[in-house]
């Protein structure tokens, strides 16, 4: 009898270590976790943060709306470039000796932006330096947190439990944004830009003293090398990757151009300023937020929820983008800008856990480094599309935005399947 409750009692024992094990890993890797998800926050406020006080940085540097709307482009352009070489930089010497050099180069970016609309009369060319210097900052700290989430953990249910949480915390950092840089600004108007060397730092901090990366086992294999293994890697999975990359930039584009949108309409039609405007800017980045974070839950590796959460997301915005054609009257223009964050919110985690648990280790900070690319042509792209429409017809900014999702969406059905991707 002994031996036998013995035999009885051992699968549930191993079940119940095993379940610890996966708790521990979770619990442990903790700080680590909240250090990481300050990247993404800090990257998000050092850009989305300018958004509602470009208005009041156009009157104070008498410039046009698309000069203005640059300095949020240059930003991005930068990264574009840089974020691929950060990415194969990453896989070569270590995802932390990337990000930490990356962080500060931000920081003082911030500080000469800063130190020129402070002093100087003509700042306007030396703010988009220290704003192409914050770009080159951007493009080595927050694409390389994805890959080196992959890193930390070897279950697809952690790592996209983990990437959930980041892709959260960049959604609840533009939620913060127009708060915080309305109410920055309503003291001096170029106190935002002072105030990411601050957040830097405490990110830097962070990383330094809470986040382990793996040790490699392996030796960097040879430049050709590496080349060859992400040609193949694009050779077998190109059309999916292809698809990832393509709505990444479209939901980047068509967040940032609603952004541009909302903040100028606010002020110019419904007299909305200040920290009043900030609120009001907050609401479809709050929903997007809590879609994100519920999307990152729900998934786990079911790859299969994951393209039909993108598709129905798309969908979502597609339509009440649409919707706009019927009314832009204040309450019904945030209606559907709500029903549009949360299309985006439960796309954005999806899309990252795609591209992460699709892609092996080596060549993974490489091809995660490009989609972040993407996303960026997205946010450099968005503004300036929307201030030169807008000079249209509001008419044709809501076909554009709205056309650019169908397109995503069909995309996404064609493109995107996890059948294919599992046999990869």
């Amino acid at each position: 009898m002994d031996n036998i409750e013995k035999i009885s009692n051992a699968p549930k024992s191993k079940k119940k270590s095993s379940t610890r094990n996966k708790n521990n890993e979770i619990s442990n890797q903790k700080w680590a976790i909240i250090s990481l998800s300050s990247i993404p926050l800090v990257m998000t406020l050092g850009n989305s943060m300018l958004i509602p006080v470009l208005p009041l940085m156009e009157k104070e540097l008498s410039i046009s709306s698309f000069k203005i709307s640059m300095i949020i482009t240059v930003y991005s352009i930068v990264a574009i470039f840089l974020i691929p070489l950060a990415g194969y930089l990453s896989d070569r010497i270590g995802r932390k000796k990337v990000i930490v050099p990356s962080l500060i180069i931000a920081g003082i970016g911030g500080l000469i932006s800063g130190w020129a609309a402070w002093k100087l009369d003509n700042a306007y060319w030396i703010i988009l330096a220290g704003r192409a210097l914050q770009g080159v900052g951007a493009a080595g700290a927050m694409p390389i947190v994805l890959p080196l989430v992959g890193d930390m953990f070897k279950k697809d249910d952690d790592v996209n439990k983990c990437l959930g949480l980041i892709e959260t915390s960049n959604t609840f950092g533009k939620v913060l944004s127009p708060i915080l840089g309305s109410l920055l600004a309503g003291f001096i108007w170029f106190l935002p830009f002072f105030s990411i060397p601050v957040f830097c730092a405490v990110s830097v901090l962070m990383i330094l003293f809470l986040v382990k990366s793996p040790k490699k086992n392996e030796k960097p294999i040879p430049f050709k090398d590496f080349f060859k293994n992400v040609k193949n890697t694009f050779n077998k999975k190109g059309r999916w990757l292809y698809a990832i990359f393509f709505i990444g930039a479209v939901l980047m584009l068509v967040l940032f151009g609603i952004l541009f949108y909302l903040s100028e309409i606010f002020e110019t039609e419904y007299k909305i300023k200040d920290m009043k405007k900030g609120f009001f800017l907050a609401l479809p980045l709050g929903i997007l937020c809590l879609s994100s974070f519920i999307s990152g839950k729900l998934i786990k590796k079911n790859k299969v929820l994951m393209k039909w959460l993108i598709f129905g997301g798309i969908i979502a915005s597609a339509f009440s983008i649409a919707a706009l054609w019927i009314s832009i009257k204040l309450w019904f223009i945030i209606s559907m800008f709500l029903i549009c964050g949360v299309g985006i919110g439960v796309g954005l985690p999806c899309l990252d856990a795609l591209i992460t648990n699709g892609i092996e280790k080596k060549e993974r900070g490489t091809v995660s480094s490009i989609y972040s690319s993407m996303r960026f042509i997205g946010v450099a792209a968005g503004p300036p599309m929307i201030a030169l429409l807008m000079k249209q017809s509001n008419h044709w900014i809501f076909i554009s935005l709205c056309s650019l999702c169908v397109i995503a969406a069909i995309v996404a059905l064609i493109s995107i399947k996890p059948s294919n991707q599992a046999q990869e």
